[in-house]
Order: C-alpha cells, then sequence, then structure tokens
C-alpha cells in the first residue's frame, strides 16, 4: 500500500520538471555538497529556507527547530553546528527567525502546552531581561515583533558564545554569524544589525543591536 499519493505524485512531477529544466541537476547534486551557509531557523511550515533566499539544494545547510532557539545543551544544533563549520566549512551562520511566531507568542502568553512548556522556557528568559523593551509598546501585536526580534538576536549571540564558533575563530578561520527575521506578510528578510565576525565583538556588536531595537 502507498501511503499518502499525493506528496509521491507532487514528487515525481517536480523531478521531471527539475530534469527538463537541467538535465545534469541531479547528477551534480549527488556528487556533491559545499554550502557556503548554515541556516538556523524556525519549523514553521511557512518559512521555506532555500526558497526565500533563492538557493538551491545543496546551496544552504539547514537546522529548524520550534523558534529557532539555540542552547548549550542541545546536541542536535550543536553537532549540525559542528559539522557545518568543521567539515563543510561554511562562512555564514544565519540565525533568521519570523515575525509572528508562534512559539514566541506561546513563550510570550506562557499558556501551557505540556513538554513543549521546556523549551519555551529558554525564550521566556530572554524576554524576562529586557522588560525595558516591551514597556512602550502600543498593542499585544507590536510586542510579539518585538519579542521575536529579540529572540533572533538573543540565538545568534547564543551561537556565537558555542565553543564550535570560538574554536573556529581561535583558529583563524573565516567565520560571521547573522541575526535576520523575515516577514510572512510580504516574504522580505531583514538584517537586525547583528553580523559578528569574531569572538572579541560579539557582545558588543549584540549590544549594539539589542540598543537599536529600543530606538
Amino acid at each position: 500500500m502507498e501511503y499518502l499519493p499525493k506528496l509521491f505524485t507532487n514528487n515525481r512531477a517536480w523531478a521531471a520538471r527539475t530534469v527538463e529544466r537541467d538535465p545534469q541537476f541531479f547528477q551534480r547534486l549527488v556528487r556533491q555538497q559545499n554550502p557556503e551557509f548554515l541556516w538556523i531557523g524556525c519549523s514553521d511550515s511557512r518559512v521555506p529556507a532555500n526558497d526565500i533566499v533563492g538557493l538551491l539544494p545543496g546551496e544552504l545547510f539547514v537546522h529548524r527547530n520550534v523558534a529557532n532557539v539555540v542552547i548549550h545543551t542541545d546536541l542536535n544544533c550543536l553537532s549540525v553546528l559542528q559539522y557545518a563549520i568543521d567539515v563543510l566549512r561554511v562562512r555564514h551562520v544565519i540565525v533568521c527567525g519570523h515575525y509572528g511566531c508562534g512559539g514566541v507568542e506561546a513563550a510570550m502568553q506562557a499558556r501551557p502546552l505540556g513538554l513543549i512548556d521546556n523549551w519555551l522556557r529558554h525564550i521566556q528568559d530572554v524576554g524576562n531581561h529586557y522588560p525595558e523593551l516591551f514597556s512602550r509598546l502600543p498593542s499585544p501585536a507590536a510586542k510579539l515583533d518585538r519579542f521575536c526580534e529579540l529572540n533572533v538576536l538573543a540565538q545568534a549571540w547564543n551561537v556565537t558564545r558555542t565553543t564550535i564558533v570560538r574554536d573556529a575563530w581561535r583558529r583563524g578561520q573565516s567565520l560571521a554569524v547573522h541575526g535576520w527575521i523575515y516577514r510572512l506578510e510580504d516574504g522580505l528578510l531583514q538584517d537586525l544589525g547583528f553580523g559578528c565576525p569574531d569572538a572579541d565583538t560579539a557582545t558588543h556588536r549584540f549590544e549594539l543591536a539589542i540598543k537599536r531595537l529600543g530606538e
């Protein structure tokens, strides 16, 4: 029995269209994986990483989880980060969140959802450190937007604090960490002003980016 036949039909149609446009596409794809970028994003089905930045399979290494969280005890995320940096030698790590993130909203509202509450606790902790960023905002929607931005910056800074990234910088590897956010309403990315190429300036750049949020 073939389950979910529509998805297999879609797959065959996609493969046929791809070969029609580029007969050597899959032969090239199977021979190499040489991405320049690691994308750490949200699991939200409306945020397809490759499509957003117009890159083909093989050009973007991707890790996704609920609300694009980077914590130092998550061996899944850290393993992806280590493989991308040490083996694939990516030059850029992009933490990309999105406005209207359900995980961030649940953390902000502290709604009990079950097991995931333990994961969202990390996001709540971020918000609790910066109450002044929310005090003058006029609406819950504006506060959610700000929380999504803050979460991206905090997680990007967490990337810079991992031993994996610090070791890469220590040995002189060219590597930069970025914090971006995506708006579902228009499909556009926004740079949140955190682009960090070294350990020495990571905290300063993070503090500047946080300051800009409050302006």
